[in-house]
């Protein structure tokens, strides 16, 4: 096994103001060293680089990391679900750094729990600002890695309950939630989980749907409404 490499930096460790604490692996190094230079150029403190996920693991010790930039295909034999799982058991979020053509294995990732993907065409400072948002606990919806899950038409569709599909079908076509659940005659807090449920459900199939508008075009995609012209507004209360 490779040893990994540890990198410390300077910066306040006061939770309110210390740095993002970041990890690369990647099985290659020139992009490690590359990520690890960005990283410190923007504050971030790198905890350390590896070249596979039980690397990392190896040489964690009992260090807290943030975020985790992983490469989406390592040349160790490992699967996605296999590194996305292992960083999330050290207790860091994932963000995948990866070739944006290879759809299917960013279904998987998502799937697994990854908090996003980053194409490894991405400017710099894009990489850098998706570390900050997903080390703010948010998940990264960027366009690059929506569009090729959109353009791909051999969609999974999620396995929807009844009420479920009424809720998604009232919210997305623009009612505010509280609204829709009175439609159907339920309490505001029953219809939040069944929203939650879906959002969920649309993560584990590699389709997530975080915002208004992503799961308006899930509906569509998804034949729970008829399409885009029928006077929905997706932009309507989100409450």
């Amino acid at each position: 096994m490779v040893a990994a490499d540890t990198i410390t930096t300077a910066g306040t460790t006061d939770a309110s103001t210390r740095p993002v604490r970041v990890a690369i692996v990647d099985d290659h190094e020139s992009v490690r060293l590359g990520i690890q230079a960005a990283c410190q150029n923007e504050g971030f403190e790198v905890v350390l680089t590896a070249a596979s996920v039980p690397e990392y693991i190896a040489n964690l010790d009992a260090r807290e990391v943030d975020v985790v930039v992983l490469d989406l295909s390592l040349g160790d034999g490992s699967t996605v679900t296999e590194n996305v799982k292992g960083v999330q058991g050290t207790g860091s979020a994932v963000l995948v750094h990866s070739i944006a053509d290879r759809v299917a294995n960013v279904r998987e990732a998502l799937a697994a729990g990854a908090a996003g993907v980053i194409p490894k065409s991405s400017a710099t400072k894009t990489v850098m600002a998706a570390v900050a948002t997903v080390a703010r606990g948010d998940v990264l919806n960027n366009l690059e890695w929506a569009s090729a899950i959109d353009a791909d038409r051999d969609f999974a569709k999620a396995q929807l309950g009844r009420r479920e599909r009424e809720i998604l079908h009232l919210y997305a076509s623009g009612l505010p939630l509280k609204l829709a659940a009175q439609q159907l005659g339920i309490g505001y807090s029953t219809a939040r989980e069944y929203l939650d449920r879906i959002r969920v459900k649309y993560v584990e199939i590699g389709r997530p749907a975080p915002t208004k508008v992503d799961l308006l075009r899930r509906a569509v995609e998804d034949g729970i409404l008829p399409g885009l012209d029928s006077g929905v507004d997706p932009d309507a209360d989100n409450r």
